[in-house]
């Protein structure tokens, strides 16, 4: 735990301007990301004396070891650096927004050559447009089953569209008129692009335009006595209607409005938004704040409306206005209102309010998006309250049965898996505070001494455990260097100062050292990580081994095991450690596997180079039409003769079934 006084700049040091500030920990992460409008005042708050902050921001200051800022130009800049590096570094100390569920997407991917429409989960690609979010997903394929009867746009995955092209016959939903099948060329490209434009218009809100076209065509229809064409336009009408009246009405029909609501208190709150588009709720999303910072309502709204809008991205020219609506009614407003409005203002391209409903039928409606805060509150507090308490207990017990000073806050576990010796791999799996950090997942292939794989398990878990924590003392001695070479002092301590906003800053991927190593097996694989980290000087890093027989937890130089209870949720937490590795380890064993035992037959074929192996696989897609593929469909390949494709043939035929 640090004493701030050891890294406070000297406030002659730090300028009056706006800028955006980051606290980093000892081992230079991220941990903290603010914004000011005057640096100086700002970061003096954090170095008065500890006993006058509040807890979390004690904590704060006491993990970091050092502070860095960014000056900008305006209030506005620091708004928008602030929010990209929150994304880009996670940092511990932010409120952290995580939804309350999984919402539902209806997706339009508009970066593809032939945009298709589907139901998407998680985070937003580039390229996507978003309509929702819905509370089902099957709500969002009712409305799609009713949409494609005017818009027959595609559906299908990428595997379907492709077989669909090379068979020239399109797939069910192009049978029923469902699809407009632009894989069989029924419908140019420029136009099915047309088309899903016009589906993402309608779902934009622009609804009475399709309805007045279609109205018109079945008029004609009907006046020219061509009465079947007519009923199909007057049953698209209705499915437009029908699709339309799904969405409340609630406010005017021009509104274009989100709604927001905060419930909460001193450590967690829970966020609601009505998404309004139209004078109707056309989706409705979620979160739940972890407080981990001192902050107020107001700045809470802040960090919400950077977090919704912050990612709004331009697609074929109407993501980031139909993204930011006319209107942000908020139920609290932020500290710095006039650059907020600034921020969203240039988001949309047209100008923003941000305000409070103070009467009327948006008020009301802010009431009602309340209700859903409170209820989204207390069924969080319901399914998490012991979840929280739950790993807490966890990293308590093992603090105590391995005797550590603090409890192990960041455990990597590592397995090994392989087919009889062949295609050995390794996996290491991160859990922080008790939950799996994906993001930080690494896979290795075991090389051995000569190059051909380890003799063993044991000497496997030595390799892995050596190169991990190389890379790590790597890391840290080109860290300390860029450091170095920035000014920082030779005794080790990280710098502070100012840094340019667009420094490069490479990610250091295994820069920071876990509290403890967890190796799946006995006294063997413990033995052999031991030796693995004693050769590299590792002495600040625990170590057990968890094997799978009787559930046993050994330690280092010990003749015995620990026994944790088996209803311990230490035992507990260590077995879905273990278990995550063991299945990360075999999907990437299989994946090495499948790849390898392909190549290797094809590296056999005579003429066929790294191109055509290359072009054979993307042609037929896998190695299970390659194999059904006959001599004469592979020898009509570009560059392909015919003794080539007799002799991959062939060589396919050896391959398990």
């Amino acid at each position: 735990m640090a004493d701030p006084a050891t890294y406070r700049p000297k406030a002659g040091e730090i300028p009056t301007s706006p800028g955006v500030y980051r606290f980093r920990d000892e081992h230079g992460r991220v941990i903290y990301v603010g914004k000011a409008k005057n640096l100086r005042q700002r970061l003096a708050n954090y170095f008065q004396d500890v006993a006058h902050l509040h807890e979390r921001t004690q904590r704060m200051v006491t993990t970091a070891a050092s502070v860095e800022w960014t000056v900008v130009g305006t209030e506005v800049e620091a708004l928008a650096l602030e929010f990209t590096w929150i994304q880009q570094y996670d940092p511990r100390f932010n409120v952290k927004y995580r939804d309350d569920k999984s919402y539902p997407y209806l997706a339009v991917t508009l970066g593809e050559e032939v945009p298709r429409a589907q139901v998407m989960r998680g985070a937003k690609r580039k390229g996507t447009r978003y309509f929702g979010p819905y509370g089902h997903a099957w709500a969002i394929r009712e409305t799609l089953d009713l949409l494609l009867r005017v818009f027959p746009i595609r559906t299908c995955s990428a595997g379907v569209y492709k077989r669909a092209g090379q068979s020239g016959r399109p797939c069910l939903l192009g049978y029923i008129d469902k699809c407009s099948a632009p894989c069989v060329g029924r419908i140019s490209i420029e136009d099915h692009r047309a088309l899903v434009l016009d589906f993402c218009d309608f779902m934009a809100g622009d609804t009475a335009k399709f309805e007045r076209r279609l109205t018109k065509r079945m008029q004609e229809a009907a006046a020219e006595m061509e009465y079947e064409q007519a009923a199909r336009l007057r049953d698209d009408i209705e499915a437009l209607r029908r699709a339309t009246e799904k969405n409340a009405v609630v406010l005017g029909d021009a509104t274009d409005a989100d709604v927001f609501a905060l419930v909460g208190d001193e450590l967690e709150a829970a966020v609601q938004v009505f998404h309004v588009r139209g004078g109707r709720v056309r989706g409705q999303r979620g979160w739940v704040v972890e407080k981990v910072e001192d902050i107020t309502d107001g700045e809470l709204v802040e960090h919400l409306l950077q977090q919704v809008y912050g990612s709004a991205e331009e697609v074929d020219g109407v993501e980031a206005r139909d993204a930011v609506p006319r209107e942000v009614l908020v139920p609290v407003l932020p500290p710095d209102l006039e650059q907020v409005g600034t921020w969203l203002s240039g988001l949309r391209g047209a100008r923003v309010d941000v305000r409070v409903p103070q009467r009327g039928d948006k008020k009301e409606l802010a009431a009602t998006v309340r209700k859903n805060a409170e209820h989204a509150l207390m069924l969080h507090r319901t399914r998490r309250a012991g979840d929280l308490t739950t790993r807490s207990q966890a990293l308590r017990e093992i603090q105590e049965a391995l005797d550590l000073e603090s409890a192990p806050l960041r455990i990597e576990c590592y397995d090994i898996s392989h087919t009889q010796g062949t295609y050995q791999s390794a996996s290491m799996v991160v859990f922080e505070d008790g939950l799996a950090r994906k993001s930080e997942y690494r896979s290795f292939s075991i090389r051995g001494s000569d190059g051909d794989g380890a003799r063993d398990d044991t000497q496997a878990m030595h390799e892995v455990i050596t190169r991990r924590f190389k890379r790590y003392l790597n890391d840290r001695l080109k860290a300390n260097d860029v450091e170095m070479s920035d000014g920082e002092m030779s005794n080790g301590e990280l710098p502070a100062g100012e840094v340019a906003a667009d420094a490069p800053e490479e990610k250091a991927r295994f820069a920071y050292p876990p509290s403890l190593v967890v190796v799946d097996g006995g006294p063997p694989q413990v033995a052999a990580a031991k030796k693995a980290m004693d050769e590299l000087g590792i002495t600040d890093v625990a170590l057990c081994g968890l094997a799978k027989r009787l559930e046993e937890v050994w330690v280092p130089g010990e003749d015995y095991p620990v026994i944790l209870q088996r209803s311990s949720e230490g035992l507990y937490l260590l077995q879905r450690v273990r278990d995550e590795a063991h299945r990360f380890a075999i999907t990437q064993h299989r994946r090495r596997r499948s790849k390898g035992m392909t190549a290797s037959v094809l590296d056999d074929v005579p003429g066929l180079g790294p191109a055509r192996k290359k072009m054979l696989l993307t042609h037929f897609g896998s190695v299970k039409r390659l194999k059904a593929a006959s001599v004469e469909e592979i020898a009509s390949l570009r560059g392909m003769g015919d003794k080539t494709a007799e002799a991959v043939v062939v060589a396919l035929k050896t391959l398990p079934r």
